[in-house]
């Protein structure tokens, strides 16, 4: 089981070289991956450049890039480069995001993620392989051909040369459909709220698919001698995502959550969170959620837990922290 560092993306207020420092840290203690978020602050792409020019072994992936935000030849351009200077270190997480960040802030329609995921992958793939770009598909289409087409586009390939025309491709996704589509055309899961003891009957596709498929979840980590103070560092985390991030019905990180057990806990959260009761809502989050689904307490403790996370299935573990002695202390827990 490989370790990464999911450096996720910059809080407001803060300046995302604070995760390069960490990511550093990470491959100096034997981290095999390091990756970037996105959301509606600080993208990816310029912080995985950045991270890349400053390592020399760790890999450096997207956790993820947002699919609405780039085109899918744009998206494969990024990734050549980001291939070419980093010396073949790129993984490409890929994910649609929600309704609300798709519509409300990159201004694209919800549409069928599930078809989308599927054509812009294929796109990305043809791309890397220098092939001569021409498709036609419910969500793209190229050359463009459409209302307000000059009718002057022609079929391009990449005018780079990849180092790799396969840079693994992972998709971050979490509904059952779109898992198993994962399992399907990818060569990696991004899974999010993992529960090591749940997430095989629940998800069985990615399980199956062996061959090298990677199962990467995102584990908040956090070394602490008071497991309650270590709870309680996360509560706000799993409050916003699984009350804060959707609305009622239509939140995917709540569906989730509520596929696991936590039902009624789930909604509770989600009233809370969205009547504006947002610290009581972190209340409310349970604590066998919380040790159920990260790594926290001291460092025995959390050596004893990973017992469960080799037993799962998980291929990597793609650590949450901003705190350097957990960094280090998880790499030694699983050395």
């Amino acid at each position: 089981m490989r370790l990464g560092f999911y450096m996720g993306y910059a809080p407001p207020g803060t300046n995302p070289t604070e995760l390069i420092e960490l990511a550093q840290e990470a491959e100096r203690v034997g981290y095999d991956s390091a990756w970037a978020a996105e959301a509606w602050g600080t993208d990816a792409a310029t912080v995985l450049a950045w991270l890349a020019a400053t390592t020399t072994t760790i890999k450096v992936g997207s956790a993820i890039f947002q699919i609405p935000a780039r085109t899918p030849t744009s998206t494969a351009m990024t990734a050549a480069t980001l291939d070419l200077m980093s010396g073949g270190r790129v993984l490409l997480g890929l994910g649609v995001s929600g309704p609300q960040v798709v519509e409300g802030w990159h201004g694209e329609p919800w549409g069928k993620p599930l078809q989308k995921m599927r054509e812009y992958v294929e796109i990305v793939r043809a791309v890397l392989r220098r092939e001569t770009i021409e498709y036609d598909g419910t969500h793209y289409a190229i050359p463009y051909d459409g209302e307000g087409s000059t009718g002057l586009g022609k079929p391009l390939k990449l005018m780079a040369r990849p180092l790799r025309a396969d840079v693994p491709i992972y998709l971050a996704v979490f509904k059952p459909r779109s898992v198993e589509l994962a399992a399907e055309i990818a060569d990696g899961w991004l899974p999010i709220f993992f529960s090591p003891e749940r997430a095989r009957e629940t998800f069985p596709a990615p399980f199956a698919r062996g061959d090298g498929f990677d199962i990467a979840p995102a584990v908040p980590a956090l070394v602490a001698d008071d497991v309650a103070d270590a709870r309680d560092a996360l509560r706000p985390y799993y409050a916003l995502y699984v009350g804060g991030m959707g609305a009622r019905g239509a939140n995917f990180y709540n569906d989730l959550v509520s596929s696991y057990g936590f039902e009624d806990e789930a909604k509770q959260i989600q009233d809370l969170f969205l009547d504006g009761r947002q610290r009581d809502a972190a209340a409310a989050v349970p604590d066998a959620l919380i040790d159920e689904m990260a790594l926290i307490g001291p460092v025995e403790q959390i050596k004893d837990r990973l017992a469960a996370w080799r037993e799962s299935g998980a291929t990597t573990l793609l650590i949450s922290t901003r705190d350097r002695a957990t960094l280090r202390a998880v790499a030694e827990a699983t050395g």
